[in-house]
Formats: structure tokens, C-alpha cells, sequence
């Protein structure tokens, strides 16, 4: 894929409640360049070493000066930068075995200072990737507690963690950009949507529900003035054309889909509500609908995911995560990765530890602790159900 390079001409501008100031550092840009050119004009390795510490003199402003640090960056040509990353890169240069080698990391970190270069999917500076350490790469989710702030809710049954919807906006959109989540529950997603600066779009069945979600969204402050807004429809059917016409948009760029896991949480009385489906069948049947009627208006060569868990059923595991992953398949999707979240306890099983350890030794199964998380791309266009 290929990127997007941008020259950094203007100062960082940097709110003071933003600030971490035990990890991030303000550094002037202009001279931070400078001192790095003098080090890249150095003859040998032993000078290039010692030329280094000129750099490190530069990161020593007063730790307990925020406000003349705020001044700083306001009247300034500065960048703010992970403190942690940058003396990590400088401690490689310095320990850099050959001139050239050691050449090729400064130069690498010139660039890191003066460019910004991102994908077409997402606002990750690739120069600076170093310092996105809470981006999440790996295939296993260990998460030891949900996130709690702010609006977020976690009483109500089914709903899946803010990090996961956090997770996936940061890997898989712009800001700006616009996502929808075609089972929005308490409105997780798009409280997200609101920290992120994404837009948001939530289709929920049961009115009830679509309305506390509109006012747990509501407190969530829209720093970024993005939009949110939850429909009251069945996914299978709503008009995702018309609704989309309203904000002069044809595409979205991210789909979040976290159905029910069939009927292991009984969500409502509807018959249309897949908690309710008859049969594993029927309940692949009808997400496959949603699928149908929802991804023709995702943009080509972007992500949909899908947060499920399996099932046990008269003593038998229903694999439901990979009966979907083939529905999707089969469609114009590829599959990108497989992620396994960990899960301690459900609302059903809790103070329920021991009673469920012995069960599983009688029935000869093991006990879920884990859901997957489904990533699939795009590759081509799929033709939307007339209306």
C-alpha cells in the first residue's frame, strides 16, 4: 500500500490536558535537526558516538516548568515526541557497530522529526512508529478489565469492551472518517467514535435500548464536533443508502458488527432479534442478511469487523465464530487476521466459578474464556438489495 508523505512546517500545537508528562517531551524542531546533520558529518564511529550526546543535551528541559513548556510549544518550532522511543533510537545509534549502519538510524530518525508518512487507512505516522505502543498488534487480547470512563457502561448484558472498538478505529480509520455498528447496544462504538474524532452511525432493534444508548452517548463530550447517530431498525432491512444520502456520503471506511452469540442471552421477545433464531442454521442465515444488506456500503479495501464467541448445545461446541467467518468468506471478503480476546467472566457465570469447573469436569469440555475478533478486507464491490 502505498503511503502518504507530508512535510511538517508548522509547530505541534498542544493542549495542556493532553499532556503525559512523565512520557512525552517538547523538543525544538529546528535545532534537534541541526545538531543531527552536524552528527551525520562526523568521520568515524568513536566521533559519531560522542557528537550523539550533543543531541541528548537537548531533551533536558526544566521536568517542572509546564507552563513555560506550554509557551514553548505555542511561540515555538517544536514537536512533541515519546521520550521513551527517542532515547531508544539514540541508544541504538550509539550502539551502532559500523559508521554506516549508525548513519543509516539517524537518518531514519531525521525523517522521523520532519515527516509525517501515513497509510490510506488509518492516521499512524509509519516514521514514528515506535511510539504507538497502545496500538495493539498481536493476535492474543489479554485485557484485564474493561474501560469504565467516562460514559461507558458495562451493565448491560452482551455489550463488548470499549477497547475493542477503540482498537480497531485507530488501526482502520482517519479521523473524520465515518463508522457504523450494525448491533450498537449501549453505544459503545460511538462513544468511541466521539474520543477518537470519528464519525458514528449505530443500528439498534429494540427502541428501548436505542434510546438509553442515545443518552449514554449524549454525556460523552464531541470534543472533536464529529457525528452520532443511533437508527431504531433491523439490520437485516434498513436503508443504509438513505440514511447515509443525509450526511452526503455514499461509503463508510470501518464496519463493527458484535451480534448476539445466538441464544446464550435472550436480548428481547422480537422474532426478528437473532438471540431468537430457531436453529444455529437460522442464526447464520440471518446475520448472513445483515451482511448482504450492510457491506455494499463499506468502501472497497476496507475493514469489517466482527466480535463472536462460540456456543456449547447438548454437550457439543457450535464453532459460531468460524460458521460466520465462512459466511463472509463467501463473500467479496478476505480474511486479514484472527484475534482471540480473553474474558475472565460473563454476567451468566459469575460468583458461578466452581459450579462451572465442575461441570466442565463432568462433561469432559473445557470453559470459554475467550471470543474472537474477526478482521476481513474488502476486495471488491457487492451489490446492494433494492429497496
Amino acid at each position: 500500500m502505498k503511503a502518504n508523505t507530508q512535510i511538517l512546517d508548522t509547530p505541534t500545537t498542544v493542549q495542556k490536558s493532553s499532556y503525559d508528562w512523565n512520557k512525552s517531551i517538547i523538543i525544538n524542531k529546528t535545532r534537534f535537526l541541526r545538531e543531527i546533520s552536524k552528527v551525520l558529518e562526523s568521520k568515524n564511529i568513536d566521533s559519531l558516538r560522542k557528537a550523539v550526546y550533543s543531541i541528548c543535551s537537548i531533551l533536558d528541559y526544566p521536568k517542572n516548568d509546564k507552563i513555560g513548556l506550554l509557551n514553548i510549544v505555542k511561540n515555538g518550532d517544536t514537536v512533541v515526541l515519546k521520550k521513551g522511543s527517542l532515547l531508544d533510537e539514540l541508544k541504538q545509534i550509539k550502539e551502532a557497530h559500523t559508521i554506516e549502519r549508525a548513519k543509516y538510524y539517524l537518518e531514519r530518525l531525521k525523517k522521523g522529526i520532519s515527516e509525517i508518512k501515513t497509510s490510506k487507512i488509518n492516521d499512524i505516522n509509519l516514521n514514528r512508529w515506535k511510539e504507538y505502543t497502545d496500538v495493539i498488534t498481536d493476535s492474543l487480547w489479554i485485557l484485564d478489565k474493561r474501560d469504565t470512563s467516562g460514559a461507558h457502561l458495562g451493565s448491560y448484558w452482551g455489550n463488548f469492551i470499549p477497547q475493542i472498538p477503540h482498537q480497531l478505529m485507530r488501526r482502520y480509520t482517519k479521523k473524520g472518517e465515518w463508522v457504523i455498528d450494525t448491533f450498537v447496544g449501549s453505544g459503545t462504538t460511538l462513544i468511541e467514535c466521539k474520543r477518537l474524532g470519528r464519525n458514528g452511525i449505530g443500528i439498534e432493534l429494540n427502541g428501548y435500548v436505542a434510546k438509553q444508548a442515545r443518552g449514554l452517548i449524549g454525556k460523552e463530550k464531541n470534543n472533536h464536533n464529529v457525528t452520532t447517530e443511533v437508527i431504531t431498525a433491523d439490520s437485516r432491512r434498513v436503508n443504509l443508502g438513505e440514511i447515509l444520502n443525509k450526511y452526503r456520503i455514499r461509503k463508510v471506511h470501518l464496519m463493527i458488527m458484535h451480534p448476539p452469540y445466538h441464544n446464550i442471552i435472550k436480548f428481547s421477545k422480537n422474532y426478528s432479534d437473532l438471540s431468537n433464531a430457531k436453529s444455529v442454521d437460522d442464526f447464520v442465515k440471518m446475520f448472513s442478511d445483515v451482511i448482504d444488506n450492510t457491506t455494499p456500503y463499506l468502501d472497497k479495501g476496507r475493514y469489517l469487523g466482527i466480535v463472536i464467541g462460540d456456543k456449547y448445545s447438548q454437550g457439543k461446541w457450535i464453532p459460531l465464530g468460524f460458521y460466520i467467518m465462512n459466511e463472509v468468506m463467501r463473500r467479496n471478503f478476505s480474511l486479514k487476521s484472527i484475534i482471540v480476546k480473553n474474558f475472565e467472566e460473563t454476567r451468566g457465570k459469575r460468583n458461578q466459578k466452581e459450579l462451572w469447573r465442575y461441570r466442565a469436569l463432568v462433561g469432559g469440555f473445557y470453559i470459554f474464556k475467550h471470543e474472537y475478533i474477526l478482521l476481513f478486507k474488502k476486495e471488491g464491490e457487492i451489490d446492494a438489495i433494492a429497496k
